[in-house]
């Protein structure tokens, strides 16, 4: 009796055995979650400073194919905002705007591995990688004005809809984002991963903080029936705050030729999705 249970035991781990040997792990993808910060570049921080960031939340879905390329797809939350109150610039502290928007992003990103990324292989645990994409995303820029709440796309604020400025059109509250960055990837246990990124977001729009171009001048901004200024000319130069207001037509007011971007800065947690495929046959 014995004997025949050590004949079981000795088959069963032999037949184990043989299977891990006909089965291998794959490394398909991974799906995860990240936080972090997002941050504005345009008209109103030219210098490209990091200042007073804001938070972003993301997930994704990574599919692998082979060890160097992988295909993401994206959905990010984020906030954005400056105002011309930290500038060093004299005009742009006289200029007075200032803005804030929420960001939804959705975009399809490649991603290649510098080094083979094999999650459970220690010898492959880390790479370092680039990602190149591009982006959808909804903006809808907006200020307080008395402790209000305004947006500042229906008010058109640089004339746009004004008999004065037919060629000056409403902009979308959409647009289109291209992000190119770096970022590591580094396998903390098992199908556990953990990832840091910073992806720069080209756009082809200059209107996510609402200035662009010059300043409509007050006969685009006609007075209410009470003879009150309106939402829209408080707005749309903000100056009297701070001195004399500047906004006469025509003088700039944004900076037309260099369009809008932004930036995500973050950390993420994966979980690992893999299958198991019968090694090929050596002939």
């Amino acid at each position: 009796m014995v004997r025949i249970f050590f004949i079981f035991i000795g088959s069963l781990v032999l037949g184990m055995s043989s299977m891990g040997q006909s089965q291998s792990t794959v490394y398909e993808g991974e799906i995860g979650v990240t936080v972090g910060m997002a941050h504005y570049f345009g008209d109103l921080n030219n210098p490209a400073v990091i200042m007073r960031p804001k938070p972003t939340i993301g997930v994704f879905f990574r599919k692998q194919f082979g060890d160097y390329v992988g295909v993401r797809i994206g959905a990010h939350f984020a906030q954005l905002g400056f105002s011309d109150i930290h500038s060093d610039v004299e005009f742009q502290r006289r200029r007075n705007l200032s803005f804030n928007t929420n960001i939804f992003e959705l975009a399809l990103q490649g991603d290649f591995n510098f080094f083979r990324f094999e999650p459970g292989n220690p010898d492959y645990a880390f790479t370092p990688y680039i990602t190149i994409g591009v982006g959808l995303f909804n903006y809808d820029p907006y200020a307080y004005l008395n402790d209000q709440k305004q947006f500042l796309r229906p008010l058109g604020t640089e004339g746009q809809g004004s008999s004065l400025y037919p060629e000056r059109q409403p902009y979308s509250n959409m647009a289109f984002c291209f992000p190119i960055g770096m970022g590591i990837k580094y396998n903390l246990r098992n199908n556990i991963n953990f990832t840091f990124e910073i992806a720069h977001r080209f756009t082809n729009t200059d209107y996510l903080d609402d200035v662009s171009t010059t300043f409509a001048g007050p006969d685009a901004f006609p007075l209410q029936p009470n003879g009150q200024p309106s939402v829209a000319f408080l707005l749309q130069d903000r100056s009297f705050e701070t001195g004399a207001p500047i906004g006469e037509a025509g003088r700039q007011r944004g900076f037309s030729s260099q369009l809008d971007k932004y930036i995500f800065i973050e950390a993420g947690i994966a979980i690992s999705l893999t299958s198991y495929r019968c090694p090929k046959a050596k002939l």
